[in-house]
């Protein structure tokens, strides 16, 4: 059986480094279960030379496919294929479009790791009715808790456009001034608009719009994508994004100290997840068309397993349980311990 060896990219987060290899084992078992042509053995961990890789087997011989959607593991830094003590490194093909600073030069208190952001989006977007379609269109993410973007900074990379929604006005600012300077310094073909969004005459919030081209070539033939940040109460969701138009959600919820609704239908829920995410997982459902997936990370201490799930069951969804899918739990620090759920909508 042909054999293979992934070497793991070291976070700059010591506690995410060393949980990061078995996180990657249970991405790669579900990308393996989800588009790779081969069936894969048993999944481990070893540590060669004083390095950790995720190591694995198929059946047949990876193809140039195959390859593809493994050099887009979150967690993947070098792909070999292993004869006995020997590593041969297989050439990778990622997604990304852009250079990776998009990702890393943000540094503020509460955000959330770029490696963990990446794997979110690449298992919900693997429980989708057309997981292929990740590397073969251009799809549309929302973040409904987008902070200051990093989620639709991901998707950026990817090729794909996204819509974002956050209540806070300094992360909105932030995330504006930084996005518009990036793209100044890349050179990248674009066109930013910033105003006002009202319905009925009522203010909601601000708006972010960023239209821009994977390529010079691209955008002048008129093929670019669209970032969208909207400074406004997620529970709007439904009322700014148009039914049935989204491909993914994709939401790092609240951990219990601040950001989420200030749309106080019932007491409590600007600042209590449990509370945030009953309200605003149905809102968020209508947007996501059928065979489309969602995907939340939250803070175990806060919410648990069962009270997600049934949330998520109760707004028509279809929850992925077993196997890799409750293999992601993780310590951020003494306060969090990280979970992520991920259900897709009946067609």
């Amino acid at each position: 059986m042909p054999e293979y060896a992934i070497l793991v990219y070291p976070s700059a987060n010591r506690v995410y480094t060393d949980t990061a290899p078995r996180l990657l084992r249970a991405e790669l078992r579900v990308f393996a279960d989800a588009v790779l042509s081969t069936p894969v053995g048993e999944i481990g961990q070893e540590r060669m030379g004083g390095v950790d890789y995720v190591t694995f087997a198929t059946e047949r011989p990876l193809s140039a496919a195959d390859v593809g959607f493994l050099s887009d593991l979150s967690a993947r830094y070098a792909l070999f294929e292993r004869t006995g003590e020997l590593l041969r490194p297989l050439p990778v093909d990622p997604l990304d479009r852009f250079d990776s600073d998009l990702l890393t030069i943000p540094k503020y208190s509460g955000k959330t790791n770029e490696l963990f952001t990446k794997l979110l989006l690449n298992v919900t977007l693997m429980a989708t009715d057309r997981p292929a379609a990740m590397r073969e269109r251009a799809l549309h993410v929302l973040d409904p808790l987008c902070g200051r973007g990093t989620t639709l900074h991901q998707a950026m990379m990817y090729g794909y456009s996204a819509t974002g929604l956050d209540v806070d006005g300094r992360d909105f600012e932030a995330h504006e001034q930084f996005l518009k300077t990036w793209l100044r310094t890349k050179r990248i073909k674009h066109r930013a608009e910033s105003g006002q969004v009202r319905r009925n005459k009522v203010r909601l919030g601000r708006r972010l719009e960023v239209e821009f081209g994977l390529t010079k070539e691209a955008y002048k033939a008129g093929d670019t994508r669209r970032l969208t940040h909207l400074q406004c109460d997620t529970l709007t969701t439904d009322e700014l994004v148009r039914p049935g138009s989204v491909d993914v959600v994709v939401a790092d919820a609240p951990y219990g100290i601040q950001h989420g609704s200030h749309r106080a239908q019932t007491p409590g829920v600007t600042r209590n997840p449990r509370e945030l995410l009953a309200a605003a997982v149905p809102v968020w459902t209508r947007v996501l068309r059928r065979g489309g997936a969602m995907g939340i990370s939250w803070n175990t201490h806060v919410v648990d397993r069962a009270e997600l799930v049934a949330i998520l069951e109760r707004a028509g969804l279809e929850v992925r349980t077993g196997g890799p899918f409750e293999e992601f739990v993780h310590r951020v620090d003494q306060a969090i311990v990280r979970d992520l759920v991920v259900a897709s909508k009946p067609r």
